[in-house]
């Protein structure tokens, strides 16, 4: 976990700020969200292929910008995403793993 806080607040933080909450109306929050627990496939996705096409709704608010691609690792996504899962109110059980964000295509 401790990877993944600073990987977040080497590549996530400047976006999505150091709580987790975004922009409003700009940049969506991950703290307490909806879409990253109802869409993880596409969540991990937008952090390796950069971004999600199109308008996405994140807990009823509606979001349509452009994440950029950061160069992340696979397992530096993995950490970021157990990170993420973990923080700010949010609580995953599962490991995401290095191996499953490499099986993911665009």
């Amino acid at each position: 976990m401790e990877r993944g806080k600073l990987l977040y607040e080497d590549f996530c933080v400047r976006c999505h700020m150091p709580d987790g909450k975004g922009q409003k109306d700009i940049i969506p929050p991950i703290a307490k969200s909806d879409f990253l627990f109802k869409h993880m496939e596409e969540s991990i996705k937008a952090l390796k292929f950069g971004g999600i096409d199109g308008e996405i709704i994140v807990n009823g608010v509606k979001y349509n910008s452009r994440m950029e691609k950061m160069g992340l690792y696979d397992d530096e996504i993995a950490d970021i995403m157990n990170y993420t899962l973990n923080s700010w109110g949010n609580k995953y059980d599962k490991i995401i793993k290095e191996d499953y964000v490499k099986s993911l295509k665009k």
